[in-house]
């Protein structure tokens, strides 16, 4: 086989590879979801829509048994359900790969009771600038 042929089928395989990790990502995130208690399934799902609709170039996968969503294989961002840490709020936050800086000093983490029209056009906003 040529070393251009060989090339071909690498990438081929290493696309199909990607592809299989992408779904089992989002099959063990959407298991993760569906074991939440309300109201953080209901938050968690409606995230996880968001992300999917308005940062495709994330990929879904469990992060320490919790929703996350990465790129080329780094969490940029998560979502901690209250529930499962005995807390008062849910927490949306993102990992350092997220390009959030701003000056010296910036949020990395969001408490959330609910997500209303103005949580999530929050929420889109810090997404886009999180994967720019």
């Amino acid at each position: 086989m040529s070393q251009l042929a060989e090339k071909d089928t690498q990438k081929t395989r290493q696309a199909a590879k990607k592809a299989a990790r992408t779904a089992d990502g989002e099959s063990a995130v959407l298991a993760k979801i569906a074991e939440m208690a309300e109201p953080d399934r209901a938050m968690a799902e409606r995230l996880h829509a968001i992300i999917k609709a308005n940062a495709p170039e994330l990929s879904p996968k469990t992060w320490y048994g919790m929703p996350a969503y990465a790129k080329d294989g780094k969490v940029v961002c998560f979502f901690q359900s209250a529930h499962k840490f005995n807390t008062r709020y849910a927490t949306f936050g993102f990992q350092e790969t997220a390009n959030l800086d701003e000056g010296a000093m910036w949020p990395t983490a969001f408490a959330l009771k609910e997500l209303t029209a103005a949580e999530e056009a929050r929420i889109v906003a810090l997404l886009k600038k999180a994967v720019s």
